[in-house]
């Protein structure tokens, strides 16, 4: 009886046993919000292209999107480039954002300044 308490520290009564650490949710609380890497809010109802691993290609208007970069098209057309080039209509899709290797609006981009270069 008289080791209780010593040796590995359980908590009791419920408490985690974090040994003064922050709990995950507090850690969490402090790390703030992420921020996305990708805005694509500014290409909802436009026209994108869409391709993924494997080699297909697609083009629709982005009418949503989640975290994961799940999206969902509408007015798709695949461009299949078998022995000669041609389009297949697919209407409204959902693409799985695990296969997508390149999102890029179809009327073009603007460039920007590249991040990575030290700033003189």
């Amino acid at each position: 009886m008289a080791d209780r308490g010593r040796g590995s520290f359980r908590g009791g009564r419920g408490a985690p046993a974090t040994r003064g650490r922050p709990t995950p949710a507090a850690a969490e609380a402090n790390k703030g919000k992420r921020e996305a890497i990708l805005d694509l809010s500014k290409y909802v109802n436009e026209r994108i292209r869409v391709k993924f691993t494997g080699g297909r290609e697609v083009t629709g208007v982005l009418k949503g999107y989640d975290q994961l970069l799940n999206l969902v098209l509408d007015e798709v057309e695949e461009e299949m480039n078998d022995p000669e080039p041609h389009k297949r209509a697919l209407g409204l899709v959902v693409l799985r954002g695990p296969t997508i290797t390149l999102l890029s609006p179809v009327d073009g981009s603007e460039e920007i300044s590249n991040p990575f270069l030290a700033q003189e």
